[in-house]
Order: structure tokens, then sequence, then C-alpha cells
């Protein structure tokens, strides 16, 4: 028997609902990543810098955890990824250029104001380009600096500013070049690794589980310092690996150059 047409509208609107819908928690711990990244803006406005990096590294850790339980649960979604793109602007690209320019780029004037704006402009073409690319780059790579790691950059320094020490506004160059440095290397073509290849569900050495505890220890006893240096590190390690990746190539080149041009020497002395 053929089903009847009743039945056959039924299930299109209940398959038209599924597909209308979103998923609740991956969804909300993105939300709980834009509402680290608000509260990170509010708190820069009121002057309390040392919050508003707590608050973007929170956001951080949201962003980590509604990657990792949309792909370990299936629900990715184009929804998903739009609305994470947007709540990454604001929690990586407007909150950490907006304590950066209240904590130390104000006084430098228009200075100041362009390298918080170029910050938000890179991090907003560096998603982006991210959203487009998604399914044609490698894994294992991303192209640029990703948002997260220079809006951590931007909250480590302040945090470690404040445990050297500091207290208040600051006014230094190196902030202000280390802001448009950041916003360059977001829309440069340089690797950064992604570190996607780290699965914790599967088998791994036990010197691995010593490690990622000896991590977890050293950043507990000194979390501002070590947090910092290992923002430092992952910036740093995307040009140092670029330029050693450069000069190897170079070098190979002349090596095969200068191989070309003995072989017909060996050529003719064998003649």
């Amino acid at each position: 028997m053929l089903p009847s047409a009743k039945g056959v509208k039924r299930k299109s609107r209940k398959s038209r609902k599924k597909k209308r819908g979103i998923y609740l928690l991956p969804n909300l711990l993105t939300t709980g990543n834009l509402f680290c990244g608000f509260y990170g803006i509010v708190a820069a406005i009121n002057h309390d810098f040392r919050t508003a990096a707590i608050a973007i590294l929170f956001a951080c850790l949201f962003d980590i955890l509604d990657g990792k339980v949309a792909r370990l649960t299936g629900t990715n979604s184009r929804f998903g990824l739009e609305y994470d793109s947007l709540a990454d602007l604001v929690a990586f690209g407007v909150a950490p250029a907006v304590l950066v320019y209240l904590w130390a780029l104000e006084p430098f004037g228009r200075l100041g104001w362009v390298a918080a704006f170029l910050f938000v402009a890179c991090g907003a073409l560096r998603l982006a380009r991210f959203n487009v690319q998604a399914d044609s780059v490698s894994k294992k790579h991303f192209v640029g600096l990703p948002i997260p790691g220079a809006a951590l950059m931007v909250a480590t320094t302040v945090l470690f500013f404040y445990r050297m020490g500091g207290s208040g506004p600051t006014k230094h160059f190196l902030l202000l070049a280390m802001t448009y440095l950041l916003g360059f290397l977001m829309v440069s073509s340089i690797p950064f690794n992604s570190f996607k290849e780290f699965d914790g569900f599967q088998r791994m050495p036990f010197r691995t589980l010593f490690i990622i505890v000896l991590l977890f220890s050293v950043i507990a006893a000194q979390p501002s310092i070590m947090l910092f240096t290992f923002g430092l590190v992952y910036v740093s390690s995307g040009p140092i690996g670029y330029i050693v990746r450069f000069l190897r190539s170079r070098r190979q080149t002349v090596t095969d150059e200068a191989l070309n041009q003995e072989a017909p020497t060996i050529k003719k002395g064998r003649e």
C-alpha cells in the first residue's frame, strides 16, 4: 500500500523542523566565548585591564571547547561555523584591540588607534580567509597567525606586565610594534602549527602524559609568566620556522646549481 498524503506531509514537516534547528551544546559554548569577549570589553573600558585579559583567556578556552565538542559529537554545521566566526571577531578581535588601546596605545595618538583598528581589520580578514579555505588547506597548519593566538598574546602580555610589578596604563613603543606585527602575522601566509593532529582519545606513549602533567604544573606555579612565554614561543614559531625553511631551500638550490655546473666538467675530463 502507498503511504497516505497526510503521512508524507507530516514527515516533510518533521524533516524541515530538523533542518531549521540548531545544535545546542556547541552553540552554547560559542555564546560563552562571545560573553567573555564582551565582558573583556566592558572591563577594559572600566580600566580593569587584568580582568579583561583573564576574560579573553576564558574566551580562548570556550573557543577550544566548542570546536572539540562539535567534532566529537558530529554536530558541525554551517550555522555553527558562521556564529563561531562572529563570536571570535568580538572576543579575539575587538576585545583585545580595545584592551591594548586603552592600556598602552592611547598615548601614541593616531598611531595608537590605527594600530588597534588594524588589529581588528586583520582579524576579520583572517577569519574570512579561514572560512573560505577551510576545506582546501591542510589541517596540520594554519595559514597565518590564528586570531585566538594574537588575542592570547595581547592578554598574556598584560598579565605579565602586572606580574612584573606594573600597575595601570602604560606606554611603550614595543607594545605599539607588537600590535602592528600581530596584525601583519594574521594576514600573512606564514604557516603556524594547528595541533589538530593531537587526539587525546588515541593511545599515546606514557611520556606524553608525563609531559602534559609537567606543563600543567609549571603553568600552575607561575601562570602569568608561563602563559606569556608559551604565547611568545608560539607567535615566534611561525616566522622562525619560515626563515629556517627559506634558508634550507636556498642552500639546497645553491647545492643543486653547483652539482649541475660540476657535471659538464667531469664529463669533459672523462673524454
